[in-house]
């Protein structure tokens, strides 16, 4: 299936930026599921991911500001999850999305989180790729020693050498699947070299003294279904925290996938059976009595 690009401009007080998206799957589909990236990440990293959920689902993947095909912004300060989710609203209201279900990976199950919160949420379902409501200062630090980096390659193969080395958790199955990795990631620039294809700006938070992330006060407050996904090796949802995930708050159930760490790359068919099957579990069909009623008031 070939994705449909999209991009829409939002402007605030520090400007215009252009926020872009990859539409899988008939438009006229209401059962729609976004898919946003983890913090150095973009939005194709989901391409076999939708590719396999577009039959049943209209998918869309999200560029997050500062990566992928998004714009940079202007305010280096403002790479934070308030931006983040007047972004995200403003995307689903260009959309004319009221409910979703959302896939986040990391920083996108954050984001996920933090929307399925109110009686207004428009997140219907929620699955959190290897993250929860509580992040050890370790798993951050570890995560800051590469983030905001600027590298540039020669080639492609430089390019993969550095991908396989920073993402080895990922648990990317084959050759192939590290080469649509890459190819995502990296943007060529003028004087024939590869450069990341982010801004490096995204990494500044990580200058400042980091601390453990506690948010199990907003997981208490969701109340939609949430399947949790955890890699078994992972420093960043430890199975303590995934395991008090499913006793309180919305009592997410949870999957654990061996072979990989954080985060678990979501590429392989048993991963993504497992979010197919499980949003696929909700029928969002209209009532058989609601129907009957219907078809009575039709023929009264």
């Amino acid at each position: 299936m070939r994705p449909d690009p999209g991009s829409f401009p939002y402007t605030d007080e520090n400007g215009t930026v252009w926020l872009a998206f990859m539409d899988f799957g008939a438009r006229a589909r209401d059962r729609v599921v976004v898919c946003v990236h983890g913090l150095t990440r973009q939005g194709r990293d989901f391409d076999r991911l939708a590719t396999a959920m577009a039959r049943d689902f209209r998918v869309i993947e999200v560029d997050v500001a500062g990566r992928g095909r998004s714009g940079w912004l202007a305010d280096k300060t403002s790479y934070t999850y308030p931006t983040y989710l007047k972004h995200a609203q403003a995307f689903l209201d260009y959309r004319g999305l009221e409910q979703v279900d959302w896939v986040g990976t990391s920083m996108g199950g954050l984001m996920g989180m933090m929307l399925a919160v109110g009686e207004d949420s428009p997140v219907r379902r929620l699955v959190l790729n290897d993250v929860g409501p509580f992040i050890p200062a370790s798993a951050l630090e570890k995560m800051g020693s590469y983030v905001g980096q600027d590298p540039r390659f020669a080639n492609l193969q430089e390019a993969l050498a550095y991908f396989q080395e920073v993402y080895a958790e990922f648990g990317v199955p084959d050759d192939a699947a590290w080469s649509e990795l890459v190819l995502h990631s990296i943007s060529r620039q003028e004087n024939g070299t590869y450069a990341l294809h982010y801004d490096p700006a995204i990494g500044d938070i990580f200058k400042q003294p980091l601390k453990d992330v506690d948010l199990w006060g907003l997981w208490d407050q969701i109340t939609c279904p949430v399947l949790v996904l955890r890699g078994a090796e992972s420093k960043l949802l430890t199975r303590e925290t995934a395991e008090e995930m499913t006793r309180r708050g919305p009592k997410a159930e949870l999957v654990e996938f061996e072979g990989c760490g954080h985060a678990p790359a979501l590429m392989t068919e048993d991963q993504i059976s497992v979010v197919h099957e499980w949003l696929l579990s909700f029928d969002d069909s209209e009532p058989e009595e609601d129907a009957q009623t219907d078809d009575e008031s039709a023929t009264s």
